[in-house]
């Protein structure tokens, strides 16, 4: 245990919160976690025609649903423009930065004449060691001066080293024309500030990596652990899109997919633990490291997604999971259950959560429970309401009207009777489902009795009957 391990999360609040994003978030939270350190959240809010409050809170709301919870406030890498222009200039006054007063022009004509010599079109500014006595009274940026022999090696905890010849690397800018600082800038700033150890992300900013250790060595900062992860593809291996199923987390949440299948899938998805596939978040804070990351694109399943959700709804402490479908319902704007509904509901999901993938399909295994009289029977199940089920089943009806409401004497009673009847149980099994749910398709009828209790029971049995 390491409680000075520190992660971070920082978001562009431009949209919402994909699955990649939360991804990301997940591989970060579950290493702070389970190293005893901080996990904490940025907003990257520099590109103020992009960002928006209504992203940022979206991206807050699906971070809250997905139980990723962040240690003390919430960054906004806006509000530190001053400290990210602060370094720039320290920089400048140390004579690892320079000012360059190229025009766009200049950098233009440079990239085309360079490119028909077939050289390098990484800008070379002629400002990079013009004496101060020289320089135009014109607006400039702030380049840094980037290392130009040798090579910066990013030693990646999960793509391996990864070498960058120098000569690649030109000499980035830290603060614009305006003074206002850039983005590469203020991320290494904030990261060394917020005292980050281990920056986890997409391997897409592998390369940044190279310009960012220029700021790191500059300042004579320590260098973070890098971990940057594949990408996430669709089932076809390309680059996920919505229809494989890149879609904000809050998507996810509304078709009812457990926060903790969520969590459990999420990790899976491009991280193992040898086979194992179902685990609790304890284990996979205890198990989660850089050497269970591959360096493939790992692959979204959404059959794989379900199998997971419903073994972890399947799992769920019953008052837990009857709480969560509270939750659900307030999600999507359904109308909150009545206390009766609530107390039947909570009753039920003992025999309703085996089997169901989604909050849906477990509200519509539960519909039973959910539902008053008079029951409405669909199609389907109605087949078996003929006129000798219904009088089957008001000769039943005397039957448990005196016996323990105990699911041994119940199916001992029903099984007499059918036997007497000169039929196997099932016969009767179809009828009993549509009296007590008005479908086909439910749980035992016996658990159902059982939920329903004997009034209530009764009572269907005998609307059926009528």
């Amino acid at each position: 245990m390491s409680s000075n391990v520190v992660t971070r999360f920082a978001p562009s609040p431009t949209g919402f919160l994909h699955i990649g994003g939360a991804r990301t978030a997940l591989f970060n939270w579950l290493f702070a976690r389970g190293q005893g350190g901080k996990f904490l959240l940025r907003i990257e809010d520099t590109d103020r025609e992009r960002s928006s409050p209504e992203a940022t809170a979206a991206i807050l709301k699906g971070l809250e649903w997905l139980g990723l919870d962040h240690d003390g406030e919430v960054i906004s890498q806006f509000e530190r423009a001053d400290r990210h222009a602060e370094v720039a200039h320290q920089l400048l006054a140390e004579g690892k930065a320079y000012k360059c007063f190229a025009t766009q022009d200049d950098i233009q004509s440079f990239r085309e004449e360079a490119r028909a010599a077939g050289k390098s079109t990484h800008y070379r500014s002629p400002w990079r060691d013009a004496a101060e006595d020289t320089h135009p009274d014109a607006p400039y940026v702030v380049r840094i001066k980037a290392p130009q022999d040798g090579a910066t090696v990013i030693r990646d905890q999960v793509q391996g080293d990864v070498t960058i010849k120098n000569d690649q690397l030109d000499d980035m800018v830290l603060l614009r024309s305006d003074g206002t600082p850039v983005y590469m800038l203020a991320v290494v700033v904030d990261d060394h500030d917020m005292g980050v150890t281990h920056v986890i992300r997409g391997d897409d900013h592998l390369n940044n990596a190279a310009r960012q250790m220029m700021i790191y060595e500059a300042m004579g900062w320590d260098v973070p652990v890098w971990g940057h992860i594949p990408l996430i593809h669709g089932g076809d291996g390309k680059k996920l899109s919505k229809r494989h199923g890149a879609l904000g987390v809050e998507e996810y949440q509304a078709m009812g997919y457990p926060a903790a299948g969520m969590r459990n899938y999420l990790a899976r998805l491009g991280w193992s633990h040898g086979d194992d596939e179902y685990f609790t978040d304890a284990q996979a804070q205890d198990w989660f490291g850089f050497d269970g990351i591959g360096k493939s694109p790992a692959r979204f399943d959404f059959k794989k997604l379900e199998n997971l959700c419903g073994q972890h709804i399947a799992a769920t402490d019953d008052a837990a999971l009857h709480q969560e479908l509270q939750d659900f319902l307030a999600a999507i704007g359904k109308d909150a259950l009545s206390d009766a509904q609530n107390v039947v509901l909570r009753k039920a999901l003992y025999c309703t959560k085996t089997g169901a993938k989604t909050f849906p399909q477990l509200i519509e295994k539960s519909s039973f429970a959910l539902v008053s009289r008079p029951i409405d029977v669909e199609e389907k199940a109605a087949k078996h309401l003929d006129d000798v089920s219904r009088g089957i089943l008001k000769q039943l009806t005397p039957h448990l009207q005196n016996v323990s409401w105990e699911r041994d004497e119940l199916e001992a009673v029903a099984n007499q009777f059918a036997e007497a009847q000169g039929m196997k149980f099932g016969k009767l099994a179809g009828p009993l489902r549509a009296a007590l749910a008005g479908r086909a398709a439910t749980p035992s009828v016996f658990d159902m009795m059982l939920v329903l209790g004997q009034d209530e029971t009764l009572a269907r049995l005998t609307d059926a009957a009528a």
